[in-house]
Parts: structure tokens; sequence; C-alpha cells
């Protein structure tokens, strides 16, 4: 009886840590909504991976955008680096990091005037559906889940 329970448990670890290890896709292109808090203007705006964009006085550049494959729970995730130009041209990190689609409270951006989220990571317009993005961007995952390079 020992046996059957040790084979059950070990077979139920085994479909917990495969379905926990569940694999992405990397897109080209991070879908990001950003609140000016003083207007109180939503903007909905594409961002393509590696490419800065504008919102404000923020430059945000999308490293990396993973989308989970269409049988896991659906989930985007995007690493962003999100710089504020001051007065004199000088530009300020103000957010470097993973956002995620379906918690944008877990990591978000703390600024003052601009909300930034994150809503979705998708293939570019017209082209067909394949796994790009930036490799770099696979570091940043790696460097950021790893505790000891805290």
């Amino acid at each position: 009886m020992s046996a059957t329970k040790g084979l059950l448990s070990a077979l139920l670890l085994a479909a917990l840590s495969a379905s926990a290890a569940a694999e992405t896709t990397p897109e080209p292109v991070a879908v990001l909504q950003g609140l000016d808090k003083i207007t109180a203007r939503v903007s909905k705006f594409e961002a393509p991976v590696g490419a800065p964009v504008q919102f404000g006085t923020l430059a945000i550049r999308v490293r990396d955008c993973e989308k989970s494959s269409p049988e896991d729970t659906p989930e985007s995730a995007a690493f962003l680096e999100i710089d504020e130009s001051r007065q004199s041209n000088v530009r300020t990190r103000v957010f470097s990091g993973w956002m995620f689609a379906s918690s944008p409270a877990l990591s978000a951006l703390e600024h003052p005037v601009y909300d930034v989220i994150l809503l979705d990571c998708k293939a570019a317009s017209g082209s067909p559906r394949t796994a790009s993005g930036n490799p770099a961007g696979n570091d940043a995952r790696q460097e950021s889940a790893s505790p000891s390079k805290r």
C-alpha cells in the first residue's frame, strides 16, 4: 500500500512540475496602456521589442515580451525599461523589470504623473505568427528570477 502511495505521490509531483515549467512564446510587440493622471487621458499603444516608444515624458523600451501557449492559463509578461526625460534632456530610469498582464500591481511603475501597464504580447500586424523577440530577454528573465543576483 505504501509503495502505491509513493508512486502516486511521484506521479503527482511530476505532473505539477511539468505544468509549472510551461513554455512561453516570444512575441515581437507589446500592447501597453498608459494613463496620464493629470489629464485623465488613457492611451493604448504598441511597443515593438527593442524600439523605444514615447508616452508623455516617458521613453519605454520593451526588451522581451512573452506569451503563454494557448492551452495554458492566459498570461503575457514583458521586460520593460522606462526612462523619464527631464527638462535638461537628462534621462532618469524610473522602472526596469517584468510586468504581467494578469497582475498589473505585482510589478508596477510608481510615478506621480503616469501609469503604464501591459495588456498583451502579440505578433506584428500583418506578419505570420512566428516566434521572435529578443534572445537577451531570456538572460534578463533568468537574472531577475535568481535570488542570488539580487
